[in-house]
């Protein structure tokens, strides 16, 4: 049985150099890469990958979110997060989208190729040091919305900027960030994204 591969990288090169190693492997086969989160869906519907395997940070929507959109459309679909940022929150929020594998990039092309025959028989694969943060770490204490409005925050924007962008009210955005930044103990809302960022809550 050939395993047919769906590669979602926003940089080309190593988009690219995985596809043709990928290849080399004797029962896989990438059918479709992307690079842009919102490719993922209507490219998956296209090809119908036995495997998704997603970077986290794309443009235009978050492999997080492509995850949990491909869970529901294609269900029979496997998807493994694969990426350059091992935070606990990360793998929490990839495991609630339905992501079946969770693996950092700097592990061998072998380990990644051994991780999609293991997620195709039915199992789930998790970086074994990240797992171990994940479990001493708390998840997310914020609601999506006070996500959302944290994100919109991280580039310094105004109260108003931001009610604009999610089409709030101003106070609103104005209780959403104080709740946010009561949940994280930070001081401000620069502060209370940039804790949320490294965590892996937004």
């Amino acid at each position: 049985m050939t395993i047919r591969v769906l590669l979602a990288e926003d940089q080309a090169m190593m988009r690219g150099a995985l596809a043709v190693l990928l290849d080399l492997e004797p029962d896989v086969e990438v059918v479709a890469q992307v690079g842009t989160g919102t490719e993922i869906v209507p490219a998956a519907l296209d090809a119908r990958p036995d495997v998704a395997l997603l970077d986290i940070e794309l443009p235009g929507r978050s492999g997080l979110e492509a995850a949990a959109d491909l869970a529901r459309e294609l269900p029979g679909c496997r998807v493994v997060m694969v990426t350059t940022f091992g935070r606990p929150g990360y793998l929490q929020r990839a495991m609630a989208a339905g992501a079946v594998g969770f693996l950092v990039k700097d592990g061998p092309i072998e380990g990644l190729a051994d991780a999609i025959r293991q997620v195709v028989a039915g199992r789930t694969v998790v970086d074994p040091q990240l797992a171990g943060q994940a479990l001493r770490t708390v998840a997310s204490p914020l609601t999506p919305r006070e996500r959302d409005v944290l994100a919109a925050a991280e580039d310094g924007s105004s109260v108003a900027t931001i009610a604009a962008r999610l089409h709030l009210s101003a106070s609103t955005v104005r209780n959403y960030l104080s709740d946010a930044i009561g949940k994280t103990g930070t001081r401000n809302k620069t502060e209370a994204a940039l804790l949320a960022r490294r965590n892996g809550w937004l």
